[in-house]
């Protein structure tokens, strides 16, 4: 079975032979790199070429982040899969702005659902979420109606703030009240969790479609710019409720984290290092666990559902059959 590698002491990695090493004051502590996909760095480690050539001919992507937990960026090797034709493909999705509008619709209508789906979920076990779920179904409804990418943007975006309506109602616990939503940087224990939960769960798509013969700096709700990647985020939009927030529910409501796994600093709240191992060990169990696929009359993991998704979106842009977004079930 495929896993990821993660890193928060101080350090450097090492190549020897076939093997790596994590150096750190004097200690030597070897990597198994065997079946490895990713690594995911959070503490000060430095590397060298050696390095960087080794993890390229594993096929091995590396993710850095800042102390604080923030996403800084990727080492991402030298696509095995690259096929000229897709690229071409997604270009021609995006420039047309009628395909473009169209995936972006789907990639909103799946988020949108899978929204209602966690909601109904927290609803079914005595939750009282029916205006939340009332008011998303609502902008679900209008989406197909939008004219434009940025007037669907705003509507993901006033469904979402609705959304988030429903979390102190899913968590009943103070010390994780939701408030309102910020980003950089998070002002309180709610949005900490949210913006290190998104950022883990980019890095898992990002390292999804590297095995597909799509190009990440090509998406279509997200603005192809200057941002490195992005069809990484329109991905990450169908899975982020089903994943990260439910992750969030159950570390909460299962009093996983405390306040001693918290620290402010410079008007930011944020998950200590023991906080952030406690998070990824959840996020990583719900990344393993399976669901029975519809159509493949098989289980299969919310980690494999993210590659298929790629998979269906491959499909879509040449041709073989329409994409329709992963909609949870239960």
């Amino acid at each position: 079975m495929e896993r990821s590698l993660y890193i928060f002491s101080d350090g450097e990695i090492k190549r020897k032979g076939n093997t790596l090493y994590f150096e750190a004051e004097g200690k030597r502590k070897y990597i198994p790199v065997e079946n490895c996909k990713e690594i995911l760095i959070f503490g000060e480690v430095s590397f060298n070429k050696k390095f960087l050539e080794f993890i390229s001919q594993e096929e091995i992507i590396l993710h850095y982040f800042s102390h604080y937990g923030y996403y800084m960026g990727s080492f991402y090797p030298r696509e095995h899969y690259n096929s000229g034709h897709m690229i071409i493909k997604q270009a021609e999705h995006y420039l047309d702005e009628q395909k473009r509008k169209h995936l972006a619709i789907r990639f909103i209508d799946g988020a949108l659902g899978n929204m209602l789906k966690v909601l109904q979920y927290y609803n079914r076990r005595g939750k009282d979420l029916n205006r939340q779920t009332e008011i998303i179904e609502r902008f679900k409804n209008q989406i197909s109606a939008a004219a434009s990418i940025p007037e669907l943007m705003a509507l993901e975006g006033n469904a979402r703030s609705e959304y988030y309506k429903a979390f102190d109602l899913i968590t009943e616990n103070d010390f994780f009240r939701f408030e309102i939503r910020s980003k950089r940087p998070p002002k309180n224990r709610m949005n900490a969790l949210i913006s290190f939960g998104n950022s883990i769960m980019y890095t898992a798509v990002l390292s999804e479609i590297y095995k597909t013969h799509l190009d990440p700096r090509i998406g279509f709700l997200h603005t192809s710019n200057f941002r490195r990647f992005s069809l990484n985020l329109d991905l990450a939009e169908i899975f982020k409720p089903l994943v990260v927030d439910r992750v969030i529910f159950t570390l909460i409501n299962k009093k996983m984290l405390n306040p001693k796994m918290f620290e402010e600093k410079l008007s930011k709240i944020l998950l200590n290092d023991k906080g952030k191992k406690i998070f990824i060990e959840e996020l990583e169990n719900r990344f393993k666990s399976t669901i029975k696929h519809k159509k493949l009359k098989r289980n299969v993991s919310y980690r494999q559902l993210i590659l298929l998704e790629a998979y269906k979106l491959e499909k879509h842009l040449i041709g073989e059959t329409e994409y329709q977004p992963f909609e949870a079930q239960w």
